[in-house]
């Protein structure tokens, strides 16, 4: 095979045939994929996230689907406790309400709850990373060093907190796991705006008179899309575990709405006599948090695909996301 060449016009009206520039690192640069082939090969590499996809959109759907598909009320039992059967597959908790229908009204509230909190974690987090990074200084001292006070303490203990003010029910919980991992969020964030803020494109829209929150917007925001991606997914699991832990410790969503938490939590006293009332939450919770963290994996190396793919810019390292956590403690991250 021949090499590339680069044509350039000549002197007399001809055309020059130089050869292609070599590449800096001095090794030739593979053919550029098509966009829809390069996602093939990207899915063919990843088996493993594709499967924790398909966990994730099978609980998707059952949360979407539970009022359908749920056998059963999950308020209404008969007060007798009783084995796994072909007319209750997870068998009846001490209530006499069917397991299995509030497995699947349970993954409401969860799913629902850790997506919305997550979501707003990675604004509230973002934004403080934004100005912190951006601006530098005294503001960076500022928010940095608060959120260091939010992070010294455990993430249960902080979370118990906010609900001890704001008492038991979605709205705590909710803002419990916004407080706890907004922090960690803006600590990981302000890593990747820390060397964006010195680049020259901020530079040049400085120059062309752009305001702080403007240029954080249009130049910094976009180049921070694959760390949200990879942190928000991340995120969202010990987000699960959070909300979970809280509904085992008694201040999670407050009967009779199924929270998983207070499925295992209830069924505790019961583990010998009815142990099914303790396995399904459980598993029903670790399928869902292995599923994400699958989806975790393969999005980050999805995103680093995505920025050597690019070769135009500098890739931005994922090394420091934090993948620390929800429960029980708090992650590290690049300070």
């Amino acid at each position: 095979m021949g090499a590339d060449v680069t044509v350039k016009p000549g002197s007399d009206g001809g055309r020059a045939v130089l050869p292609a520039p070599i590449p800096q690192d001095g090794r030739p640069r593979p053919a550029r994929q098509s966009g829809l082939s390069w996602w093939l090969v990207q899915a063919r590499a990843q088996p493993l996230a594709a499967f924790g996809l398909a966990i994730l959109v099978i609980w998707l759907l059952i949360a979407i689907l539970a009022p359908v598909i749920a056998p059963y009320s999950y308020k209404q039992g008969d007060y007798m406790i009783a084995a796994p059967s072909l007319q209750h597959p997870f068998g009846k908790d001490n209530f006499g309400r069917d397991v299995l229908s509030r497995v699947l009204y349970g993954s409401q509230s969860v799913i629902f709850l850790a997506a919305v909190a997550t979501l707003a974690s990675l604004i509230c987090g973002t934004t403080i990373a934004l100005f912190a990074g951006y601006y530098g200084g005294i503001v960076d001292e500022v928010l940095m060093r608060c959120a260091d006070a939010a992070m010294a303490l455990p993430a249960i203990l902080l979370a118990l907190l906010i609900l001890a003010m704001t008492g038991p029910g979605n709205l705590g919980l909710f803002l419990s796991t916004v407080i706890v991992f907004s922090p960690l969020v803006a600590r990981v964030v302000r890593s990747a705006v820390l060397p964006l803020a010195g680049r020259e494109f901020i530079a040049a829209a400085k120059l062309r008179g752009e305001h702080g929150p403007a240029i954080m917007l249009r130049e910094l925001v976009p180049n921070l899309l694959g760390v949200l991606a990879v942190e928000g997914s991340i995120r969202v699991g010990y987000a699960i575990f959070l909300i979970a832990s809280l509904g085992f410790l008694g201040v999670g969503v407050p009967p009779p709405t199924p929270d998983w938490g207070v499925m295992v939590s209830d069924g505790q006293q019961y583990a010998l006599q009815a142990p099914w009332m303790v396995i399904f939450p459980a598993l029903a919770i670790s399928s869902l948090v292995i599923g994400i963290n699958l989806v975790s994996d393969g999005v980050k190396q999805l995103v680093t695909a995505l920025e050597q793919r690019r070769g135009d810019r500098a890739p931005i390292s994922l090394d420091a996301i934090s993948v620390g956590g929800a429960g029980l403690g708090v992650g590290e991250s690049a300070s």
